[in-house]
Formats: structure tokens, C-alpha cells, sequence
């Protein structure tokens, strides 16, 4: 009886806390608006009572229209029940005079800021605002069924990915008690905080493919040539993302039992998938449309996000204009598109993610996956130390925070990891190094060879980015893959003709991984091929300034049966290594680099649509990089903490010391698959999958 009163009087609370602010809102927005009339003070709170008993019948039908519209359709309705909710209260009732549908959407956006500072001044933050809706449903679900709030409860696991935080940055966070819930974790000791490691390629696509379907073989980079189908596969277009994971699927995948994925690229066979790349291309794919019509039909929600987009873009332009103002070094470009999306994915996209998680945890959804993206975003930009990015993490501690909390109200008794699915390194783009990109250094060096010049084709976008902001747009429309053909007359053209030269070359930046490949061979050459036809391509990579090493398959040292697997060979400035055979040639080109870049690289080269020529950037001591594209944080390949993945899990949830390897005097788990095996291995634990 205790716990029915406590949430009787927190539900009274809220609604009188709700009612009190939009009461506020509207009447300092009646007051500063040109154009709009003046309103009492119980005209205004009466006004409040409308909106919200408004919002409340309006809501039911809303839920049953948007199974027939879809995402889209239930964000447009939602957002125009808002406004006719708000416009009927203001209008209708007497006393009040809102001046006509312009000055009532600038009442609606100053009334958001009033809330959203009211809310920030008591302490709330938005993510409690924006799931207290669910949390006091499941409330009242719980109290219809008799269970007691901490009444024993089945378990569920709840996985939260931080995108491109590596372990030493969750270190420095906690140093700078920037993520005080994660924190608290360790501090109380309900969680182990652990590393795991990112193979190469290390990226969003091949580390979550290993994650949700247990395979990222078929994953050779963020983007690569397709030889069988002749053209570039970008992992953050909804076709490709479904073309890779129909290549990878089972059936069987981390959330085929019930799960749920949420904002990530693949489903990981998910009966629930809301804003997944790999489904977002379907009809309806990217999700039920009554879970969006839940978030933008809520009142003010959608124009605070609006205010807290242009704050962030805003913010991001300051910080960008900082950086420059202040000659940091290394930076790049932050203006663009980029500063808007940021924008979008910080703010509104964050607050939707936390409502479709919180909305699946009430439902009592077995196991869920969330991708947060916020860090890795600003990072690839600003850097992985830089302030901004470090700040990043403070509110996705507070995403985690608020789920948190939830747990409390859901049917389950949620288990919560989180973890990462690689790091970020810093440094200078090849291209500041090298004073040309990658695909004008190889260009130049097969054209030293040849009488025409070569022609090329060559991947340049530096768009790494693939959340859901990607995943919305990319269901509206078809983005381009980044791709520029320059055939042997130097004209341009969107895609290589079927009759393409032999000497075309494909060139692909993927963070500080470079990956070529010659199309015009129906198979993959070896490295002796490419020296019999450019003989000075291989040698003058190895020389370049801002590359490290450069990987070839080579003809094995003996032939007995004819079936012997290629020899795979690390070139560096002063030798070569033979990977399986152990030789040196010269100095070892992999001294210096992780124990684990032997295994890694040997793997890199084999795995589907393997390059030609593998090509990793220069590494300093201090652990600085250079990215075959404009980004100066970058992941893909070796260096830095791009391999330092972060895993942190529950007491009880155990990793078996026989499991681990050693990786540079740490024993840890090792490839996203390892990962993805002990996370399986926790669901047959809860109960969540049969053994």
C-alpha cells in the first residue's frame, strides 16, 4: 500500500509540476511576442489544463492513425496536434488573445525555453522529461497487475553502445567527473569496467556486425569495392546496410529471441528494429509509427527540441570558430552540413532514441541494443580529446542515468552493459602530410609507369558517419556514396563505364586504413602482379610520407600443391615481414606496433573484398594518426586507442579468464565476435535464449 501512495503523490507531483510550467511558458510567450495579446494569470493556467487534457484524448486516437501513416506521417501528425491543441487553448478560451498562427508558433517556442530552463533550474534534466510519460504507464501497469515496485522481476539485458569511446577516454571522463553515474558504478562496485579489442577494420560496421550477428567477415572497411558487382558498397546507405547483413544473418543474431535494436546498422535479427540502417529502407522500416507519434505528440517536446538543435548548431559553430581563432592544430573543416546534424543527433534524435528505449524496457522487451553516437560524432570533427567531445559524454552519462532509472518501473529487472565498439586517434589528415590525397599519390605513382594517365576511381567522402540521422534521411532519399570517376580523358562521370580500362583503380579512405583495389582484374592481385605492371607503386607508398605500412598477398615461398594460401607481406620503409612464414627482410617494418598487428593485419587481407593493397597510415609515439579523409579523430585501423574498446559490465556477468588474450601487457578479449559470444552466453544465464 506504501508504494501505491508514494507514486500516486510523485504522479500528482508531476502533472502539477507540468501544469505549473506550461502555465508559465505560455504566459511569458503571450507577454514577449509581438503580436500577441496579453492573458491573466488563471486564463493562462486554464489554458495549461486544456493543453494537457487535450494532448491526453488526442494522444489514443493518434496511436491508432499511425500504424496507417507510418514514421513520417506520425511525426507530422503529432507535431500538428501540438499546434492545434495549443492554438484551440488559446483561441478558444476567453481572456486569451494568441494575434493569429504566426505569434502562436513563436508563443510555442518561447514557452520551450521558459520550460526547459524551469526544468533545468530544479535539476531535471530532458531525458527524464521526455520518458517520464512511459515511466508513470508502466507504472500504472505494474500497480493494475499487483506487483509491488521491487517486487522480484524476470531479468532482461539492456546493451548501450558508446559509440568511438575507447577505454582511455572513459578513463579521462571519470578523472574529470564527467560521467558520474558510470562512475558510481565502478566506485560501488555493481560493475567491472574492462577493454576489449577492436580488430582491424576497426569501424562502426565491421565491430557491430561481430557484435549483433556474431560474423564481420564480409566487412573489409566503413565503405569498399564490390569486384562481383562492380561497384562501391557505403555501409551508411540503407541498400547497402541491408545487402551486408543479408550476407551475415543467420537468423539467429544477439536480438532474434524478442530484442529489440535501437538506432544501430544492422538488426542483429531483432523482432523490433527503430531507426536501423539495414531495415530503413523498407516500408515502415524505420519503425511502428505510434512510437513517434508518443514523442512529437507530447506537448512542447518537438519545439524545445527545436530550440535545443539551433543551440547546438550554434554551439558548434562557436567551437569550431574557436579552434581556428586559437590555431589548434591538428583541425579540419567544421562547417558544412556537419554542424546542423550535430544539431539533430545530440538533441532531437537523442531524446527520441531515449523514448523508443524506455518505450521498449516499459513493454519488458528481453534484450535491447541502443547505439549513442553524440561522442564519436564531434570527435571525428573536433578530436577525441578535445573539450567538446570529452563534454559529449556528459550527457550521454545522462542518457544512461535515465535509463537507469527506469529500470526501476519496467516489467524487467534490467541488466546493463555498456560498451563501445572501438576508440578514436588524433592526427593530421594524410592529405596536410602528404600535400595531395591518397588517391592523387597513387594516381601519380602508377602514371610514372604508364603513358596515359590511370585512371581512377576514387572514394573521398568524409562522411564516417551512419546514426540516425543518416538512417532518417537516408529512408527520404538516396545519398550519394562520396564516389568520383575520373576516366583517361579527365572527365568526370557518377559511375565507371562496363568497359572500363584495365588500369582503373579503386581508392578508398577509411579513417587512417587506405584500401586500392584494380577492378579491371577479375580476380584480386598479388603483390608481384602489381609490381610486373607499376613497378613503382608499391615501393613509392612504402616512401610516402604518412604511411606506415603497406599489406600485399604474395605467391607462398614454396608451391607444393598449388592450393598453398597467398603469403601475406608488410612492407615498410627499410624491410619487409612475411606473416606466415616468419622471415625479415631488413628491418621489421611491425616493430614498434601492437602485439596484435601481425594477427590483425593477416586477417585484414583475407577477410571479403579484401583489398589489393592494404595500406595503414604512419603511427607517431605519441600515438597520432593521419586519416585518409578529412577527419582529424579517425578509427579504421591501428594506432592510438582506435583498438582500445570499452566494455563495462554487471558483477555476475563474468568473462573466464580462458577467454582472454594478451594485447600489449593486458589480457582482454579479443574481435567483436569474442564480444558477441559472451553476451549470448549472459542471455542463456538470464533466461533471454535457450541454451
Amino acid at each position: 500500500m506504501r508504494s501505491r501512495v508514494a507514486v500516486t503523490v510523485r504522479d500528482v507531483r508531476a502533472a502539477a509540476w507540468s501544469l505549473a510550467t506550461t502555465a508559465l511558458g505560455l504566459w511569458i510567450g503571450l507577454a514577449v511576442v509581438p503580436g500577441a495579446g496579453e492573458a491573466s494569470i488563471a486564463a493562462v493556467l486554464v489554458a495549461a489544463a486544456v493543453v494537457a487534457v487535450g494532448d491526453a484524448l488526442l494522444r489514443p486516437f493518434l496511436r491508432l492513425v499511425a500504424p496507417r501513416t507510418g514514421a513520417v506521417g506520425a511525426i507530422v501528425l503529432g507535431s500538428l496536434a501540438q499546434v492545434v491543441v495549443v492554438l484551440a487553448a488559446l483561441v478558444a478560451l476567453p481572456g486569451v488573445d494568441v494575434g493569429g498562427v504566426g505569434p502562436l508558433l513563436l508563443v510555442l517556442v518561447v514557452a520551450s525555453v521558459v520550460m526547459a530552463l524551469a526544468r533545468w533550474v530544479i535539476g531535471a534534466n530532458d531525458q527524464s522529461y521526455v520518458v517520464a510519460d512511459v515511466v508513470r504507464r508502466a507504472d500504472r501497469q505494474a500497480r493494475r497487475r499487483g506487483v509491488e515496485a521491487h517486487a522480484a522481476r524476470d531479468p532482461g539485458l539492456l546493451v548501450i553502445q558508446l559509440d568511438g569511446v575507447s577505454r582511455s577516454t572513459f578513463d579521462y571522463a571519470v578523472q574529470a567527473g564527467l560521467v558520474p553515474r558510470l562512475a558510481q558504478w565502478q566506485e560501488r562496485g555493481s560493475h567491472t569496467v574492462d577493454s576489449w579489442w577492436a580488430r582491424v577494420p576497426s569501424t562502426t560496421p565491421a565491430s557491430q556486425a561481430g557484435l549483433l550477428h556474431g560474423s564481420s567477415r564480409q566487412i573489409p572497411a566503413f565503405r569498399w569495392w564490390d569486384r562481383a558487382r562492380g561497384r562501391l558498397v557505403v555501409t551508411n546507405r540503407p541498400p547497402d546496410a541491408a545487402f551486408v547483413e543479408a550476407r551475415l544473418s543467420t537468423g539467429d543474431g544477439l536480438l532474434a529471441h524478442g530484442g529489440a535494436a535501437v538506432a544501430t546498422m544492422f538488426s542483429g535479427d531483432a523482432q523490433t528494429a527503430l531507426l536501423v540502417m539495414s531495415r530503413a529502407g523498407r516500408r515502415g522500416g524505420l519503425g511502428p509509427g505510434q512510437l513517434f507519434v508518443h514523442f512529437f505528440s507530447s506537448p512542447f517536446l518537438l519545439a524545445r527540441a527545436l530550440v535545443g538543435t539551433v543551440a547546438e548548431t550554434l554551439k558548434e559553430l562557436y567551437q569550431g570558430w574557436v579552434q581556428a581563432a586559437r590555431g589548434v592544430r591538428p583541425r579540419v573543416s567544421r562547417l558544412g552540413w556537419y554542424p546542423w546534424l550535430r544539431g539533430v543527433t545530440n538533441v532531437v534524435l537523442r531524446d527520441l532514441i531515449v523514448s523508443m528505449v524506455a518505450e521498449q524496457m516499459a513493454r519488458g522487451t528481453p534484450t535491447i541494443f541502443v547505439d549513442l553516437v553524440d561522442y564519436d560524432e564531434i570527435a571525428h570533427h573536433a578530436g577525441p580529446l578535445r573539450p567538446e567531445s570529452l563534454r559529449a559524454l556528459e550527457g550521454i552519462d545522462g542518457v544512461v542515468g535515465t535509463l537507469e532509472a527506469v529500470v526501476e518501473s519496467a516489467p524487467r529487472d534490467y541488466r546493463v552493459v555498456v560498451l563501445s565498439d572501438h576508440g578514436q586517434a588524433l592526427g593530421e589528415t594524410f592529405e596536410a602530410v602528404a600535400g595531395a590525397p591518397l588517391v592523387d599519390v597513387v594516381r601519380r605513382l602508377m602514371a610514372v609507369d604508364a603513358d596515359l594517365p590511370a585512371a581512377t576511381s576514387a572514394a573521398r567522402s568524409t562522411d564516417e558517419s551512419w546514426g540516425p540521422v543518416n538512417t532518417a534521411l537516408s529512408s527520404f532519399s538516396r545519398a550519394p556514396d562520396g564516389r568520383t570517376v575520373v576516366g583517361p580523358d579527365r572527365t568526370r562521370r557518377e559511375r565507371p563505364s562496363p568497359d572500363a580500362h584495365a588500369d582503373e583503380v579503386v581508392v578508398v579512405g577509411s579513417g587512417n586504413l587506405g584500401l586500392v583495389w584494380f577492378p579491371g582484374s577479375a580476380t584480386p592481385l598479388r603483390g608481384e602482379d602489381v609490381r610486373a605492371r607499376w613497378p613503382r607503386l608499391v615501393d613509392g607508398l612504402v616512401d610516402q610520407a604518412g604511411i606506415g605500412l603497406v599489406v600485399t598477398r604474395e605467391a607462398p615461398r614454396e608451391v607444393l600443391t598449388g592450393d598453398e594460401p597467398a603469403e601475406v607481406v608488410v612492407h615498410g620503409v627499410g624491410g619487409r615481414r612475411e606473416l606466415h612464414s616468419g622471415v625479415v627482410h631488413g628491418t621489421d617494418p611491425l616493430a614498434g606496433w601492437s602485439t596484435r598487428a601481425a594477427a590483425d593485419l593477416d586477417r585484414a587481407v583475407t577477410l571479403g573484398d579484401a583489398p589489393d593493397l592494404l595500406l595503414v597510415s604512419s603511427v607517431d609515439a605519441a600515438g597520432l594518426v593521419h586519416a585518409f579523409e578529412g577527419l582529424v579523430g579517425s578509427h579504421g585501423g591501428l594506432g592510438g586507442a582506435q583498438n582500445d574498446a570499452l566494455l563495462i559490465r554487471p558483477v555476475g556477468l563474468e568473462v573466464p579468464d580462458t577467454l582472454l588474450e594478451a594485447v600489449d601487457g593486458r589480457r582482454m578479449l579479443v574481435g567483436a565476435e569474442s564480444v558477441h559470444e559472451r553476451l549470448v552466453a549472459w542471455q542463456v544465464e538470464l533466461g533471454l535464449r535457450p541454451r
